[in-house]
């Protein structure tokens, strides 16, 4: 194609992009206000620049490439949300939001300026690696993260199951920074798992928002309910990066019978909803206690926020991320997709979660379990430290091996409460609520 002819279809399609940008943005019904004129004077520098870079930069240029650079870089200027995607990123985006994909399993955000991790999944390589929520990504494979886009970040981190990715990290209260090879697996998203703490109370942790968690939720507390009078829950949100809208919403309902769940407000009237709950046939009275933190964000925060302001669960943990804006996929003609920000979020009181995040009724931080050479109590000796003592019949039963995986559960439900003191507090709160709740004020 002649370069004239090249240059001409390139100022079509920007023409019709940035008009059809300058339609939305500027009203709607095909209602075209004053700022139009300013946007073709902009399309005219913009294709004035292209032709130089066309005639005189010293390698030729892809033009769709330096179009993509331009939309980028225009898209990135906005909010650390928003971003667009090629075919593949757009497609890689819908798989995971499906069920799985291949990588080491962190929530990552554009903070201040720095590569940040929301937090770590669950499970996943980066948790088992030890990667934290607030943990500052400063290079990935030893090249500096600054100005990288949220995108590219995540398109350098993620790769084939099996191999390595380097990340240097700076840590709050770490002097230097730390170095992690984590090597690569496909990441299943399962984001809801249940233990029961007592034969009356229950603990569900929700991982995450994806499109089959409020359905394997309500399996989940069917199964804790079938099981005898369920008189407490626990649902831990902490470290959950969030996720579905609707996902929230739904999960919302489970336990709310009316009410406002969520509402969004945005520049254009069709972003402006509001979620409410509906009865439903079953009924849920029991009491629940929430955990959040830091890395609780998005959908994570919908939820804690609405069973908070509907009073019916009591939140306990720290303050959560802030994540308070939505984000709408828009598929654009040629398979590629837009991430923009439409609307933020506000908990059923009216408050916007952005930045303020939710704060919890019970503030309680995470006490990370002492090693045993780190606990200061003195030790006794005792029978069981003398070399060839007999060993006594519980010891003996302890040591037969598991017959199924129901004894691994309540050892691992058993290991939770003592190891996790918010998890501990939260179940002796659900315990003792039932004795509390029979004491009547006076005046």
């Amino acid at each position: 194609m002649p370069v004239y002819k090249k240059r001409l279809a390139i100022s079509l399609v920007l023409i019709s992009v940035f008009v059809a940008g300058a339609l939305f943005l500027n009203g709607s019904g095909g209602e075209v206000k004053a700022g139009t004129k300013d946007v073709y004077k902009n399309i005219e520098v913009f294709t004035e620049v292209l032709r130089q870079i066309e005639k005189n930069y010293v390698d030729p240029q892809d033009p769709q490439k330096l179009i993509y650079g331009a939309i980028k870089g225009m898209v990135q200027s906005l909010d650390p949300h928003s971003s667009f995607m090629t075919k593949e990123e757009h497609q890689d985006l819908m798989m995971e939001t499906k069920g799985s994909f291949s990588g080491i399993g962190i929530e990552i955000t554009v903070k201040d300026h720095i590569l940040t991790v929301v937090s770590p999944i669950e499970g996943t390589p980066a948790y088992t690696a030890g990667i934290k929520a607030g943990d500052k990504i400063i290079k990935v494979e030893g090249k500096s993260t600054k100005d990288m886009t949220l995108l590219d970040a995540v398109k350098k981190i993620r790769g084939p199951k099996g191999t390595q990715v380097k990340l240097t990290i700076a840590r709050k209260g770490v002097q230097k920074p730390l170095d992690f090879s984590i090597t690569r697996d496909v990441i299943p998203l399962k984001s809801v798992r249940h233990y029961s703490l007592t034969p009356e109370i229950g603990y569900v942790r929700v991982s995450n928002f994806q499109s089959k968690t409020a359905r394997d939720l309500s399996e989940t507390l069917e199964g804790l309910e079938s099981q005898g009078k369920l008189k407490g829950l626990i649902i831990d949100l902490r470290n959950n990066p969030g996720g579905l809208l609707s996902q929230a919403i739904e999960v919302s309902e489970l336990f709310l019978d009316s009410g406002v769940i969520v509402s969004t407000k945005g520049r254009d009237s069709s972003q402006n909803i509001k979620a409410t709950a509906h009865t439903d046939e079953k009924q849920r009275d029991y009491p629940i206690i929430v955990l959040v933190n830091g890395g609780s964000a998005s959908a994570a925060e919908i939820v804690a926020g609405a069973l908070q302001d509907n009073k019916r669960a009591i939140i306990l943990g720290t303050r959560t991320f802030g994540k308070g804006s939505v984000q709408t996929i828009l598929p654009l003609s040629d398979g590629s997709g837009l991430r923009l920000t439409t609307s933020l979020y506000y908990t059923p009181s009216g408050k916007s979660i952005q930045l303020s995040g939710i704060n919890p009724d019970i503030e309680l931080a995470y006490i990370p379990p002492k090693k045993k050479e780190e606990e200061g109590s003195p030790r006794f000796f005792r029978e069981e430290d003398l070399k060839n003592h007999m060993p006594s019949e519980k010891k003996q039963t302890e040591k037969r091996p598991e017959k199924n995986g129901k004894n691994e559960k309540a050892n691992k439900a058993k290991m939770l409460v003592e190891k996790d003191n918010q998890v501990r507090h939260a179940l002796e709160l659900l315990q003792t609520w039932g004795i509390f709740s029979k004491i009547k004020g006076g005046s």
